[in-house]
């Protein structure tokens, strides 16, 4: 799965840059060489001075103190030609020094802090929606996964690829919200998801077995917020509803595409609740898949009887394209959604980069990238050709 972590070291923190670390000798021996040509009148040797402070951003507290003792050094010493400080003046430099010394060995440790929390942060997210391996059973596989929030891996859409004895199911999901405050429901979804594949010998089953824990999820955190109200409070004064109903109760929905490869058959079974369709990739051609979409999860509209099934034969190179809305529903600077449908045909031109090539265009329409959490999954039968991971 291609996320952000993709970019080394955007979540473990990276060295400073090269020019960060060059700024200060460079300075150093510019500010040297200039004093030495200029007449002796002109003092060019104070701004020595603010190298430490600019030494502490790009090294630790030694490399500071080194830059700290050159510049006292050559401001201190009259005979070297660069500085003539003396006295308070001396002083004022040495403290300005002293103060980046311990600006740099603070931020160095705050640095190391960041690090190990987001390395934790990392491996939490990563335990909720971890990659999608390039084939699982005799399905292939690609996905790309963005979140909307910056920093992070998971938000609020979700995709999951598992083998069972039922076949190989596949899960596209948008929970209500987006970033970190979504994260919970998505984690609920997907443990559901994962003991239907498993235990429910038919999709709509899998998908009542969603609906039910986003139902208790709901209820659970209502009965929450009920229990933290103090008791014997009494309505607010001239409020038309009870007090309880002042209390907000989070609605947890979400709309989920399940897909179903049965063991044998060319063929897709698909189940949508109020999710976006999957588009079919044949040939040059591209289409979206006529599925009847039921009810949102949540709403407890969802049971396995109201689900409707569709069974989707596939021809060999086909391909499944399942996102959420957040692709469809990004805009250009003129207001306009983004065209996915008309635009795949031209991106689909090497296959096993096809979710990168979506995902760059996108962002270039969008002119920076969507506000929305994005997910896209590819998936097709052994017998297609070139779906990449």
């Amino acid at each position: 799965m291609r996320r952000r972590r993709e970019e080394p070291g955007w979540l473990h923190g990276k060295p400073p840059p090269r020019w960060a670390r060059l700024a200060p000798p460079v300075a150093l021996v510019a500010l040297v060489l200039a004093q030495t040509a200029t007449p002796g009148d002109i003092e060019l040797g104070y701004f020595l001075a603010g190298l430490p402070p600019v030494a502490a951003f790009a090294y630790g507290a030694a490399g500071t103190a080194v830059f700290a003792g050159i510049v006292l050094l050559l401001l201190g010493v009259s005979s070297l030609g660069v500085g003539h400080a003396q006295g308070a003046d001396l002083a004022t430099v040495a403290v300005v020094a002293l103060l980046s010394v311990v600006i740099a060995w603070v931020r160095r440790r705050r640095d190391a802090q960041l690090v190990s929390v987001r390395t934790v942060a990392e491996a939490a997210q990563l335990a909720v929606l971890p990659p999608v391996p390039e084939r699982v059973g005799p399905v292939r596989c690609a996905g790309l996964y963005r979140a909307a929030q910056r920093g992070t891996l998971v938000g609020g859409d979700l995709y999951d690829v598992r083998v069972g004895p039922y076949g190989v199911r596949a899960l596209v999901g948008d929970v209500q919200g987006h970033g970190l405050a979504a994260v919970g429901t998505v984690a609920a979804l997907l443990g559901a998801f994962r003991e239907g594949v498993l235990d429910d010998p038919e999709l709509a089953g899998v998908a009542a077995r969603l609906d039910r824990r986003l139902l208790a999820d709901t209820a659970g955190a209502a009965g929450s917020s009920n229990s933290a109200r103090p008791a014997g409070s009494a309505d607010p004064p001239g409020s038309a509803e009870p007090a309880d109903a002042a209390v907000e109760h989070p609605e947890l929905f979400a709309t989920v595409l399940l897909l179903e490869f049965p063991p044998g058959l060319d063929l897709v079974r698909i189940v949508s609740c109020g999710h976006p369709p999957a588009l079919l990739l044949r040939a040059s051609t591209v289409s979206e898949v006529a599925v009847e979409p039921g009810p949102p999860l949540g709403l407890g509209l969802a049971g396995a009887d109201l689900a409707v099934v569709a069974d989707v034969p596939l021809l060999p190179g086909d391909r499944l394209l399942a996102h959420t809305d957040g692709v469809t529903e990004a805009r250009d600077a003129a207001g306009d959604f983004y065209p996915l449908a008309t635009r795949i045909p031209a991106l689909a031109k090497d296959p096993a980069e096809l979710v990168e090539a979506v995902w760059q265009d996108l962002v270039a329409f969008t002119d920076g990238g969507p506000r929305d959490d994005v997910a896209l999954l590819v998936l097709s039968l052994p017998d297609a050709a070139g779906v990449g991971g």
